[in-house]
């Protein structure tokens, strides 16, 4: 069976469940296949317990797109970006306050599951956007008017434009013969929220000392306690130790690591734990083809970078699209989009690339660069603000 539409989406996450919705709202036809059907409960097995902070260029785009409406309730602000360096006895401390220069939040952090269940119900009041659930593409072959994707189900779908949304692996990425270039840190993160009695204020809080750092971002009240979402990194081989540990006993090892920031943790939800790389595709775009998101780019989970980066994708590709969408999808089009987002997705991903193997230092030295850096960066107001600026995506 064959059926056309303007746009098939290889990739049913967070970025391509937005991909769908934002091209959907502008008029365009669009199909969504993703092979693992969604979790969109908290507590059911394979939920992704990972949470996304949405800084304000991309509140602000999904918000143009009709989308954050469905997010708002739920969201929790993050106005503070605290670092603490807990690598010597002279623990240092600093904020970054958002205040300082703006009168909104920094962004506003919500569950990965219950952005999926969000989306999904979106995308139901949308006539021109179907999802797929369970459906994998599994070849593509592209020429200069259209693509053809040959689907698990048996469906053979012809598309003006493919947006490949399908992770650090993907298949389309593969298939349309564009290289990648890794870098391995042999770390691991943890995942997991915790229940606090230090209530968190919409402090987003990240502790340095070795192996990475270890983050608390704020989410609503679980049992009636504060509670985060930690991100813990650390090398491999102790991610293994850690998760083999009992909760009691994992619970005072997060704590302590923890610096005691926001007093004794508790365990809230189950434990997961994924490898850590920084990994960038040689160009964003084939022929008929645009690599979005973890597709096109992977970064250390450090300063909310990562799908914030895959929203700024979407969003160009969106307006190249709009200005001229009879020619969706031709060689036009999509050497504009390579060109727009290959300078500063390098940037990014080499950014906090660097930024990771700091956070990693062990040896006392390297330790108390990073602290001095601390304490530099912060001391002036000047480079303070045009950091915090730099954070929310001010260069793309």
């Amino acid at each position: 069976m064959k059926e056309q539409t303007d746009i098939l989406v290889s990739g049913g996450g967070v970025a391509g469940l937005v991909a769908a919705i934002a091209f959907g709202n502008a008029g365009f036809d669009v199909i969504c296949v993703d092979p693992t059907p969604p979790v969109t409960e908290r507590d059911a097995e394979g939920s992704d317990l990972r949470t996304t902070a949405f800084l304000q260029p991309a509140r602000d785009f999904l918000d143009l797109i009709g989308l954050w409406s469905s997010f708002d309730s739920y969201a929790t602000p993050l106005t503070t970006m605290r670092i603490v360096d807990a690598s010597s006895d002279d623990q240092i401390t600093r904020d970054f306050v958002s205040s300082d220069i703006s009168d909104r939040p920094f962004g506003w952090n919500l569950p990965n599951w219950l952005l999926r269940r969000q989306m999904l119900a979106h995308l139901g009041r949308l006539p021109n956007v179907q999802f797929r659930a369970g459906v994998a593409t599994t070849s593509v072959f592209t020429r200069q008017s259209e693509a053809r994707v040959k689907l698990s189900d048996g469906t053979t779908v012809l598309a003006r434009l493919v947006i490949a949304a399908d992770g650090r692996g993907s298949p389309m990425r593969e298939a349309a013969g564009i290289d990648v270039k890794t870098t391995r840190f042999g770390q691991k993160a943890l995942s997991f929220a915790v229940t606090h009695d230090v209530p968190h204020d919409t402090v987003s809080t990240e502790v340095h000392r070795s192996g990475g750092p270890f983050t608390l971002v704020p989410l609503p009240d679980h049992d009636g306690k504060p509670c985060s979402a930690v991100v813990w990194m650390e090398d491999g081989a102790e991610v293994t130790r850690l998760l083999a540990l009992d909760p009691k006993e994992f619970e005072a090892e997060a704590t302590d690591r923890s610096a005691h920031v926001a007093g004794q943790l508790r365990l809230a939800t189950r434990r997961t734990a994924w490898p850590i790389i920084s990994q960038i595709a040689d160009r964003m775009s084939a022929e008929r083809i645009a690599l979005i998101a973890e597709t096109a780019h992977v970064v250390p989970p450090i300063g909310a970078q990562g799908l914030n980066m895959s929203l700024g994708d979407i969003k160009v590709l969106l307006s190249l699209a709009q200005v001229k969408p009879d020619t969706l999808g031709d060689a036009e089009m999509l050497d504009a989009y390579h060109r727009k987002r290959m300078s500063p997705t390098k940037l990014r991903v080499s950014g906090i690339t660097w930024l990771n193997r700091a956070s990693q230092a062990d040896q006392p030295m390297a330790q108390a660069a990073r602290a001095m850096g601390l304490r530099a960066l912060h001391g002036s107001g000047t480079v303070r603000k045009s950091l915090m600026k730099l954070g929310l995506g001010a260069s793309g």
